[in-house]
């Protein structure tokens, strides 16, 4: 009931696997990634075992395809399972069991494989490998891409239920003091998908670092009238909407960006990235989700640090 994508980005040393399912909080049973090691996803009557047996494989010096022979050697129901795993090493490889329900198979490209079983089709998974080769942005962008990609093409044959994004990469984590670049969960959701992508925006804004721009832009008319009636709305100052962008308007951003937690982003580098980002995002969503949308597409511009 569960189709993924795991990947190796060799330019930012970073591995991922992103999942969705008809099943409760698949983050908790699907993904395991090391910066180390490599990244496994472990499905169909997964053995979670897989998971932490399968990186140290790769620590050793095990090929993608060697770790997944010896994991399932050594599995008596190895029929039932189905694994997709990628190594730092550049391998790459996947099983799917003779038993597992149909529709299931995979798909490999140079630096990913693609794995699902219960789908709707099999182009659900030609879509997502197509997906990700064609998908701009880092990983995790290409990695949502190919689950966007996979569910509109068919995704699981018995519905929605969860999704998750895990990204390892060295010193990636919080403060620099683990590999866990990218944790994102959604465990139970009418769509889960796009619930993972709106929250891993937050989490890219909040926890992720971009460089700061050579230039920044300072907002100004409709754009400034805009983002500053959206700061009357939340609180954040008192007056009317001003199409001029000064000492108040930068004071309330500033508190606005002390209140999520976007201290990773100076007060210029947002003020940047509302006006670059602005036109990016939907008329339709008002309020803080439309600012902190206009943010993360600002920043899109800017590389990840």
């Amino acid at each position: 009931m569960t189709f993924s994508i795991v990947a190796h980005d060799p330019e930012t040393e970073a591995v991922g696997v992103a999942v969705q399912s008809k099943f409760v909080s698949v983050g908790s049973v699907v993904p395991f990634a090391a910066a180390d090691a490599g990244a496994v996803a472990t499905q169909s009557f997964a053995n979670v075992a897989y998971g932490p047996d399968g990186l140290d494989l790769l620590r050793e010096g095990h090929t993608a395809g060697e770790a997944i022979d010896a994991l399932v050697k050594e599995d008596e129901d190895a029929a039932s399972r189905q694994v997709g795993v990628v190594g730092t090493d550049g391998s790459v490889g996947a099983y799917t069991g003779e038993d597992c329900l149909d529709v299931a198979g995979d798909r490999q490209g140079e630096t990913y494989t693609v794995q699902g079983n219960i789908l709707e089709n099999e182009a659900t998974l030609t879509a997502m490998a197509e997906a990700y080769e064609a998908a701009d942005g880092g990983l995790p962008e290409r990695l949502l891409a190919a689950l966007f990609a996979g569910d509109e093409a068919g995704g699981d044959s018995r519905g929605k239920q969860s999704a998750a994004l895990y990204v390892a990469k060295p010193d990636g984590g919080y403060d620099g003091r683990n590999d866990r670049w990218i944790d994102v969960r959604v465990d139970d959701h009418e769509e889960p998908i796009a619930e993972l992508e709106r929250v891993f925006k937050l989490y890219d804004v909040t926890l992720l670092s971009r460089a700061e721009p050579d230039d920044p832009a300072s907002l100004d008319g409709e754009v400034a009238e805009a983002v500053t009636g959206t700061l009357v709305d939340l609180g954040f100052i008192d007056g009317e909407p001003s199409a001029s962008f000064g000492e108040a308007e930068r004071d309330a951003l500033e508190a606005f960006r002390g209140v999520n937690n976007f201290e990773n982003h100076s007060l210029p580098a947002l003020e940047d990235a509302i006006a670059h980002g602005w036109s990016e995002t939907d008329p339709a969503v008002d309020g803080e989700a439309r600012l902190i949308d206009a943010i993360w597409h600002g920043l899109g511009r800017l590389p990840r640090e």
